[in-house]
């Protein structure tokens, strides 16, 4: 396996694009995002899990009933989320993409993402249907911006590896930086690959992976509307079809876990006000279950994040979102360390307090990758979640976020 570049447009036969339409105020920044198959693909999707979701996720859903789809339609800058019209929005902008492209309209994916409550007027989108159909092309990184909101970096990944002798692509583009917390796939991401697979087992994939991956990823707790993550396989990599489990299905899965891996550690880095990414590894557990409980439970401590802000090897913090976790936890056993780039340090044996140098494990903490080290000493069972620490700027950024 190896990293590549191109993104959504790595795989044979996908193209992307984006532009200003002009939902967004700021003409510099492009708001509309479009990628599409040159034939139809197989699709696979999950959503939000808060009962609150966007008009184009239950347009999306009732699409991708046949499990299959060949073009995404994306803005940013609103969210068409409680909005009396937006189940009509939403079917209107699949049309209009429909209609530009020559292909069906229960083909076409919808997302929406940015202010909630706000009516999205179509009209921008419409105009500028034909502008986005020319600007299709190897261009991942436009469509990249185009879905952006308050992240600060484009968000892309792509891989090769074979399956069976023939070499397959699978790429991904997501957004996230805020309203991100593990109740299924907390963001925007659309990922595309050539490999022949069958949506039931495309769908089998995805919901399996979500599982270790955006479902262990939590900024500030809060659990957006419109979260989506949509997988597009059509396998022009040509490949045998993968209908089953096996060995080429695991070499996918595979596939599909480092592009998702990359894309979660992107978005939790990206956290809004964020200066640096947490990965909280927890071993030893008694299950994989408790892990993950344990994980999420560190990785969303706004305490312990906010100790990692300023450098502060605040363990007592770390053992009290364990604490509280839920988790079926000794906590006399547990031993806990922080890792980075200048080193590893532990702080914590067996739930009491170790001796250790502040001034080195400031210098550890002051790096932009934190890694905090549970082991919990009582099993085989492990888990990773990823967050980012909670500064000044994230009170900042949501004060006044849609005024």
């Amino acid at each position: 396996m190896e990293i590549i570049n191109g993104g959504i447009c790595a795989a044979k036969g996908f193209t992307a694009g984006g532009i200003h339409c002009g939902i967004r105020k700021n003409k510099t920044k492009r708001d509309l995002a479009l990628i599409f198959s040159e034939t139809k693909a197989s699709a696979a999707a999950v959503y939000t899990t808060n009962l609150v979701k966007g008009a184009p996720l239950a347009v999306t859903k009732a699409h991708l009933m046949n499990g299959v789809a060949q073009a995404v339609i994306c803005n940013s800058g609103n969210a068409n989320t409680c909005n009396a019209n937006g189940i009509e929005v939403a079917q209107e902008m699949a049309k209009v993409t429909a209609d530009a492209l020559g292909i069906d309209e229960d083909d076409v994916v919808v997302a929406s993402t940015g202010v909630i409550g706000l009516p999205l007027d179509i009209t921008p989108i419409k105009n500028s249907i034909g502008e986005l159909k020319a600007a299709l092309g190897n261009n991942s990184n436009e469509a990249a911006e185009g879905i952006m909101t308050t992240d600060t970096v484009q968000k892309e990944i792509a891989v090769s590896f074979e399956i069976d002798g023939v070499t397959c692509k699978i790429g991904g583009i997501a957004k996230g930086s805020g309203m991100i917390h593990p109740n299924m796939a907390t963001m925007l991401v659309f990922i595309t690959t050539d490999t022949a697979i069958s949506p039931e087992m495309l769908q089998k994939a995805l919901s399996q992976d979500i599982q270790n991956t955006f479902n262990m990823v939590s900024v500030d707790g809060d659990t957006s509307t419109n979260d989506m993550v949509t997988v597009l396989a059509n396998g022009m990599a040509g490949n045998k079809e993968i209908t089953a489990e096996g060995e080429a299905f695991d070499v996918f899965m595979k596939a599909l876990n480092t592009v998702t891996v990359h894309l979660c550690r992107m978005i939790a880095g990206d956290g809004e006000g964020a200066t640096k990414l947490l990965e909280c590894k927890v071993t030893g557990a008694k299950d994989e279950a408790v892990a993950k409980t344990v994980a999420k439970s560190v990785i969303c401590s706004s305490l312990t994040k906010a100790a990692m802000f300023g450098a502060d090897a605040n363990w007592g913090r770390v053992l009290c979102a364990i604490g509280y976790s839920g988790a079926d936890v000794d906590v006399t056993k547990v031993d806990v360390s922080f890792t980075s780039a200048k080193g590893t340090i532990p702080v914590c044996k067996d739930g009491s307090g170790i001796e250790f140098s502040e001034e080195i494990a400031k210098e550890i903490l002051l790096e932009k990758e934190i890694t905090i080290n549970v082991e919990l000493n009582s099993g085989e069972g492990a888990s990773t979640a990823w967050g980012c620490d909670l500064t000044y700027e994230y009170v900042k950024i949501n004060g006044d976020y849609r005024t």
